[in-house]
């Protein structure tokens, strides 16, 4: 069983959810990104979702966009996040998934970019450009390294397409609870609760959701429904707005152990 499926057997026994937690690697620049994660770990993350940032992040929204931004302008480049990937193993087991648009992999060479994440510590990757229609090109490279493949699946896809994803993925499967780019919404979608029914119907993988998912309220409605809660633009929110506070560590710390507090699966 992969790192990524045991957190998920752990949070099962304990009734909760996981709570999956994404941030652009670099951001506000790569040297505190280590402390970050850290700062994540202690608040109560099970999962990083460490984001390669990437010029043109088409589905994304604007903070994550601005994220990217930000990276991008300190130097973070696929080399320097497989570093900050290679200094936060050094620190922690927390499972890591690496979450890039294809091209910045491409570029760097992917057989090259899987042996060297496998040899890292990363555990997983998650394409967010990378089509079903298209994984049998890229996942045999990247499962032969041992790291699970995450897809996406949305209110959108057809059943055809929610099978492919069940057969393509491994760890488990990231469900869009709506359509659009990422960001924080007011209100968990209605979308959510069918298609982590419909998903269900496919495969015995843990189901994870995100897109929207910013408050404690919101996080304990998907925990009674889903095995993990995906939450990004919010820290990544925290991160753009305490950028120069010496004080950004213990504030992200600070939120996100209020989200944790929410995962429990309760009735």
């Amino acid at each position: 069983m992969s790192r990524i499926r045991e957190c998920f057997e752990t949070a099962r026994k304990a009734n909760r959810a996981a709570l999956i937690a994404y941030i652009t690697a670099g951001d506000p620049c790569p040297e505190r990104t280590p402390a970050l994660v850290a700062a994540l770990e202690r608040g109560g993350t099970d999962i990083i979702e460490l984001g390669v940032p990437f010029s043109d992040p088409i589905a994304d929204g604007p903070v994550i966009q601005r994220g990217a931004g930000r990276a991008l302008q300190a130097g973070t480049t696929v080399v320097r996040v497989l570093d900050i990937a290679r200094q936060i193993r050094e620190q922690s087991a927390i499972p890591i998934v690496l979450f890039s648009y294809l091209n910045p992999l491409l570029q760097y060479g992917f057989e090259k970019l899987a042996a060297d994440a496998a040899e890292i510590g990363i555990d997983g990757l998650l394409l967010t450009d990378l089509s079903v229609e298209e994984a049998g090109a890229h996942v045999p490279a990247l499962h032969r390294k041992g790291l699970d493949t995450i897809f996406l699946a949305a209110p959108t896809s057809t059943e055809a397409r929610l099978a492919a994803v069940a057969q393509y993925s491994t760890g488990f499967v990231y469900l869009v609870s709506r359509t659009g780019v990422t960001g924080e919404r007011q209100d968990l979608s209605s979308s959510a609760a069918p298609l982590v029914e419909a998903m269900r119907r496919k495969t015995a993988l843990p189901l994870a959701v995100g897109f929207g998912i910013s408050t404690p309220d919101q996080v304990s409605a998907v925990a009674r429904i889903a095995d993990g809660v995906i939450v990004g633009s919010a820290f990544v929110r925290v991160i753009e707005e305490h950028r120069e506070d010496p004080e950004l560590e213990s504030k992200l710390e600070q939120f996100c152990h209020s989200l944790a507090a929410a995962l429990e699966k309760t009735a």
